[in-house]
């Protein structure tokens, strides 16, 4: 009889009891090549500045993270296929994109510049930093496709000699082979992963940063699907801690000798 009713009391006290809450699972999508933001080492980790900041955001928000590797222009069309729950690849907010899917808050400023060889000598900005559309003339640019160093050039100067690629990579080696005159990318990616390499002593950065918000956005953030205010709600939260406590500052400094986040949270997009 006891043992019948310590039995009773043992089920009861189990159904009683809560389940065992499963840790959220968030996969995300980079690109997992875009040094150094989001790249493989030789031995095969995946690490950079957004990596850093996805694995932080889930570690703050109780969250597993899981990355899935995906190519650029590929990438906002597979958020939306469902096979990714977030964007953290360095993607900038604009509006054009606002339209499609919701971001979070910015983690990284978001600018562009143009690259080209030394020897070339090119003038493409007026004194007032003003592109100079007729400079263009006769220059083969080569920008990333689907990017948005290519929206602005195709407002700024239509007619240009453009040169497309779906990779950092390619565009790189077209540039260091004369294949194309210059291109247009990100001035911190551009100084770390080759200006300042052997490889790149006979290049330069070419006129000034370009932050134009029409273009380049309100900078870099996390990107996922529309109608999830909570989960996006949350990710703020963790973002505007990390600023605040100095997280996104550590993460910067890890990659470059300047930190690359807004030093001031502008709260949510």
């Amino acid at each position: 009889m006891l043992a019948s009713l310590l039995g009773v009391a043992l089920l009861a006290a189990t159904a009683a009891a809560p389940a065992a809450r499963a840790a959220e699972a968030l996969r995300v999508g980079t690109e997992c090549t875009y040094f150094p933001f989001n790249y493989r080492t030789d031995a095969g980790e995946l690490t950079g500045y957004d990596v850093d900041v996805a694995r932080e955001i889930g570690a703050r928000i109780g969250a597993e993270i899981e990355f899935v590797c995906q190519e650029w222009k590929g990438m906002i069309p597979a958020l939306l296929a469902g096979k990714f729950d977030l964007i953290v690849a360095s993607m900038s907010i604009t509006e054009e994109r606002l339209e499609k899917i919701d971001f979070s808050a910015p983690y990284r400023v978001s600018i562009g510049q143009f690259v080209a060889a030394k020897d070339k000598n090119l003038a493409l900005f007026d004194a007032d930093g003003a592109l100079i559309p007729a400079a263009l003339e006769g220059v083969k640019i080569g920008l990333e496709r689907a990017s948005t160093y290519e929206s602005w050039l195709k407002a700024k100067a239509p007619g240009a000699d453009v040169a497309y690629y779906d990779s950092n990579e390619a565009m790189y080696l077209d540039l260091k082979a004369g294949r194309v005159d210059a291109i247009m990318t990100n001035p911190m990616k551009a100084y770390l992963s080759f200006i300042s390499k052997p490889d790149g002593a006979g290049f330069e950065v070419v006129g000034p940063q370009l932050e134009e918000e029409a273009y380049f956005g309100t900078g870099v953030g996390v990107g996922l699907r529309k109608g999830q205010g909570d989960l996006k709600a949350r990710i703020d939260a963790a973002l505007k801690a990390m600023t605040e406590d100095g997280a996104l500052a550590e993460f910067g400094l890890r990659h470059f000798p300047f930190t690359i986040h807004p030093q001031e949270w502008k709260g949510a997009s």
